[in-house]
């Protein structure tokens, strides 16, 4: 009996914190992965091969495509972005928890094709606040943030369709209450019967 890995889809509009939040998950539990995708775009310079993106040519991902490969994939911009079935078979079979990274359209593609994730929606104090952040990063022009409150206003309508709402309020709580996800979808009676069958040889 192999134990199980948890595959976690965390997503959330843009200044809800959840780049944050993910840096502190991988504190937390340090031998959680995050999953790398494939994508078409050139590596940027510090990027390396197999740590942030595999990077394939437009051939290379479309005939993934036509293999069905991909659990979800997207066009951004003219690059093409794509998380493997493999990637994640491969993890879950393995024991090895991973985390993804991705919006609410590629979570309900990967919800469509792929059983047994957990997907956890952060979700911003209020509108209000999510415009304060925004605008205080001072390096997106005025019509770019009207953009992303447009759409985090689309998004937080797809949250109804999540498993776990975070409001990252208080981010200190919000690491908490992640955490506790994580630990108890660890403790799920299916993942820990090989440590079970273990230590009282069942």
């Amino acid at each position: 009996m192999k134990r199980e890995g948890l595959i976690l889809i965390l997503s959330a509009p843009s200044g809800a914190g959840k780049t944050s939040l993910c840096r502190e998950l991988f504190k937390i539990f340090p031998d959680m992965k995050e999953s790398v995708s494939y994508t078409t775009r050139a590596p940027r310079a510090g990027e390396v091969e197999g740590e942030a993106y595999h990077f394939v040519t437009h051939e290379v991902f479309d005939g993934m495509v036509e293999e069905d490969a991909f659990a979800e994939w997207a066009e951004v911009h003219g690059n093409k972005y794509g998380t493997a079935l493999r990637t994640l078979e491969e993890a879950r079979k393995n024991g090895i928890d991973l985390v993804l990274d991705i919006d609410c359209q590629g979570a309900l593609r990967l919800k469509e094709q792929f059983e047994g994730g957990v997907y956890v929606f952060i979700m911003p104090p209020s509108m209000e606040e999510l415009r304060r952040r925004l605008e205080g990063r001072s390096s997106d022009a005025q019509e770019v943030i009207e953009r992303r409150i447009a759409r985090a206003a689309d998004e937080i309508r797809e949250a109804r369709w999540y498993d776990y709402i975070i409001f990252n309020d208080d981010f200190e709580v919000a690491c908490r209450e992640l955490a506790a996800i994580v630990i108890a979808h660890r403790r799920k009676t299916f993942r820990m019967m090989e440590k079970v069958v273990k230590l009282f040889d069942i």
